[in-house]
């Protein structure tokens, strides 16, 4: 009746030999650590340099140029080009092109030298609050070094400190900063990502595990046909979510809707389908509900870490950026936050929606190719 090592070997043995060959769960537990080394050691960055800037140029002097050259020299700003008017640098922090627009007003060289102290206003996109946070907080130290190095001889007498103008930042989308006005709007993201794809993946996997699978099979119909019979029902749930969502985030955390009720919703519409195609991919490979939990997961990690959702997309190096691109969440985010935030209507959104719904025929494409090899 005491231990026996042989009996304690015999069952190690056998869970050994499972696990050899379960291995969808062995890679989970290989791979999922590895990919959270990977992701939180080369891909999170909390300090994102390189951030799109336009400028309104009105006034191209010497001081002008001295200041642009040493925000770019910070490494926090990237000019991508020259706006004409203050209408184009909205629109482009409205889209989501631009992090930053830079005006320079008409006159600014002839008032510094006059001492007149004439303003630079810098609008940013606060949407994401930390993401524009430390570039803006470096600014008045990028301006004092680059007035240093250039008023000099004659002009020395315009450098003294504080500068001799000054720059107004002028935070669009987000003026206070509020944590909740950014996250909430994406959260909806990951909401429906994490539930469409597992309650999908899991409820298919449930029915071939009980066998009725292979009555499904054993009838005519088709394989288009069974997945959009499995994934309708989903849809509403999809709904039910983010009507609750939606009234939550108005009457609690008081995030506003500005935009365009028709782009919200056709966005909407393409992330809830490519997510139950998904799960509906993920459960042609899975045989168990515990596998189709795992991978299901495994996707999940991803979706949070390289959307945007918790760390600023911008800040990220560019393998990373081209893998976020692929997450059909880091688009519907950019979209929610668009349209609730940015007052966004369709043609701000059009490329996101041409994004999720090229991944879109992707996953359908690959799900159906999958169902079809299950079938023979």
């Amino acid at each position: 009746m005491g231990f026996s090592f042989a009996r304690f070997s015999a069952v190690l043995v056998k869970e050994f030999i499972q696990m050899r060959r379960d291995r969808i769960t062995f890679g989970m537990m290989i791979g999922i650590p590895i990919m959270q080394l990977f992701l939180f050691g080369f891909a999170i960055n909390s300090d994102p340099k390189h951030l799109p800037t336009l400028v309104e140029m009105a006034d191209q002097g010497p001081i002008t140029r001295a200041m642009l050259m040493a925000m770019k020299t910070s490494d926090y700003f990237a000019f991508e080009g020259i706006v004409t008017d203050r209408e184009a640098g909205d629109r482009a922090l409205r889209d989501g092109s631009a992090n930053f627009v830079a005006v320079i007003p008409p006159g600014f060289e002839r008032d510094v030298i006059r001492g007149l102290s004439p303003q630079i206003l810098l609008a940013a996109d606060a949407s994401d609050p930390s993401a524009a946070g430390n570039a803006v907080a470096a600014l008045s130290g990028i301006v004092s070094t680059a007035m240093a190095q250039t008023l000099t001889g004659p002009l020395r007498a315009t450098a003294p400190s504080p500068a001799p103008f000054s720059v107004t930042v002028h935070k669009q989308f987000n003026p206070e900063g509020r944590t909740a006005t950014n996250i909430v709007p994406g959260l909806l993201a990951i909401i429906l990502s994490m539930t469409m794809v597992m309650i999908t993946a899991v409820a298919i996997v449930r029915e071939s595990e009980k066998g009725t699978m292979e009555t499904l099979i054993a009838t005519p119909v088709r394989p288009a046909e069974v997945m959009l019979g499995k994934i309708t029902p989903y849809i509403l749930v999809g709904y039910v979510q983010t009507l609750v969502f939606l009234l939550a985030a108005r009457v609690i955390f008081d995030v506003p809707f500005l935009g365009s009720r028709l782009a919200f919703f056709t966005g909407f519409n393409l992330y809830i389908v490519v997510n139950l195609a998904l799960g509906f991919l993920i459960s042609t490979v899975t045989r168990s509900q515990m596998q189709a939990m795992q991978i299901s997961f495994f996707t999940l990690l991803p979706t949070i870490l390289l959307s945007g959702f918790m760390f600023p997309f911008a800040g990220m190096p560019g393998w990373a950026q081209v893998i976020g691109n692929a997450i059909p969440a880091t688009h519907f985010l950019r979209i929610t936050r668009k349209v609730m935030l940015k007052g966004a209507g369709l043609a701000d959104i059009s490329h996101d929606l041409a994004a999720i719904g090229l991944i879109m025929l992707v996953i359908v494409a690959v799900a159906l190719k999958r169902y079809r090899q299950t079938l023979d």
